[in-house]
């Protein structure tokens, strides 16, 4: 008899377990549900649709035929409603009921809506799947003003929008910065700059007290909590994810700000794990529980749950260095490991253009920001990996050009 394995959320987490285990196991049923009307595509270039930059085409990663030729059923537009973990059950909003052996949760999350008057209103976008991009694209292009709230990686991504469709627009922040939790205000200036020489100006200690509507119930500007008005007839909101769990409730299965799993992907509950950005996945690197929703984490996450749920025994740890890099200025972004965490940092500003923190924890080097030059990410990943005790050789790294060898000939080796 087959072992049966369903798996809830197509995306890349999802998509990526379900390829594991087929390829592991070519006799096992592969069940994928997804509430999207469409199969795997890639989140990353959706921001270069929605800029106007790419045509649907590319977007899409896998057609239903994918599925259809590896013998996986897909089920698409289809909401689990809850799962029984004794009876090994989920059960979805068409009254279906699938069995399981072993269970993937990989849904993601649901863009949070500001708490303020009129954040539902027309014209007010959220950006996080292919359709929110139609969406921000054919308004965009029909938008002269725009108003961005949500000072990180996704609000910069519709600041990106503004820029590439010609909206003028205003980027409201609640703090002095721009990402203020991985930037000091000299590399925060550099990426200013960039917003500003694109058209879109950043406003600081501000933020969105109420949305002002016209008779139509369109969008037309905000206010912030100073009592500054901003005009604005397309507005885009990022400020953080809701993780889809409603469907949890009842299971047993431990959260804390997502699903709680260990460096196996496992959750709490026998036989069900959790993959991707909705994780509070153990880091096997800095010894604790971390959080991390870049594309390449989530895949590999994707494959060492699939991996498990095939295996008789768990054999194989999630250890990973993720990297988020950002396209849309003339100079190169990339944050890598956890650089919004630690005890310790230390920066240099190269140029005008060039740019580099580094966050450190318990003497570790444990994630960093690298703006303009990128060369060196290998060798910090490296560092990262060995866990190393490196935070006394701040100089040694923030040479333009790291000699790895000098690092270690003045470091230990990490504890056994």
């Amino acid at each position: 008899m087959s072992t049966s394995h369903v798996i809830i959320g197509d995306g890349i987490a999802g998509a990526s377990a379900a390829e594991t285990i087929r390829e592991a196991d070519p006799d096992a049923s592969v069940t994928v549900i997804t509430d999207e009307g469409e199969a795997l595509y890639n989140r990353i270039l959706i921001k270069e649709f929605a800029k106007g930059k790419l045509p649907e085409a590319p977007i899409s990663i896998h057609e239903p035929e994918w599925y259809d030729e590896r013998d996986i059923d897909l089920e698409l537009n289809t909401h689990v409603t809850d799962i029984e973990p004794v009876a090994h059950e989920i059960h979805t909003h068409k009254g279906e009921t699938y069995e399981y052996d072993k269970l993937l949760v990989a849904t993601g999350g649901t863009p949070t809506q500001l708490p303020v008057e009129n954040s539902d209103a027309d014209g007010i976008h959220h950006f996080w799947t292919f359709q929110d991009a139609r969406g921000i694209r054919e308004h965009a292009e029909e938008s002269d003003q725009g108003i961005i709230v949500g000072a990180g990686l996704l609000g910069i991504d519709l600041a990106a929008v503004c820029a590439a469709q010609g909206i003028d627009a205003k980027y409201l922040m609640r703090g002095d910065r721009w990402w203020r939790y991985a930037l000091s205000g000299e590399g925060a200036e550099i990426i200013h700059e960039a917003l500003r020489e694109n058209g879109v100006e950043p406003v600081f200690d501000s933020g969105v007290d109420h949305f002002e509507v016209d008779d139509d119930g369109h969008v037309s500007g905000a206010v912030d909590p100073n009592g500054d008005q901003f005009d604005g007839g397309w507005a885009g909101v990022a400020i953080g994810l809701n993780f889809n769990t409603e469907f949890l409730q009842g299971a047993g299965i431990e959260q804390d700000d997502g699903i709680v799993v260990d460096e196996y992907m496992q959750t709490n509950v026998e036989d069900i794990y959790a993959a991707g950005d909705i994780t509070q996945f153990y880091d096997t690197i800095i010894g604790a529980r971390a959080q991390n929703g870049a594309w390449g984490s989530a895949k590999e996450q994707g494959s060492v749950a699939g991996t498990n749920m095939v295996a008789d025994a768990e054999e194989r740890e999630f250890r990973w260095v993720s990297s988020y890099s950002i396209t849309h200025f003339d100079f190169p972004f990339l944050s890598f490991g956890h650089p919004t965490r630690g005890d310790d940092e230390a920066e240099r500003k190269y140029s005008d253009s060039e740019w580099r923190r580094l966050a450190f924890e318990n003497g570790q080097l444990i994630g960093g920001v690298l703006i303009g030059d990128l060369s060196q990410q290998s060798k910090f990943k490296k560092l990262i990996r060995e866990e190393r005790k490196v935070a006394d050789q701040k100089e040694l790294l923030l040479e333009k050009d790291v000699d790895l060898e000098k690092v270690k000939a003045n470091t230990a080796p990490p504890a056994e």
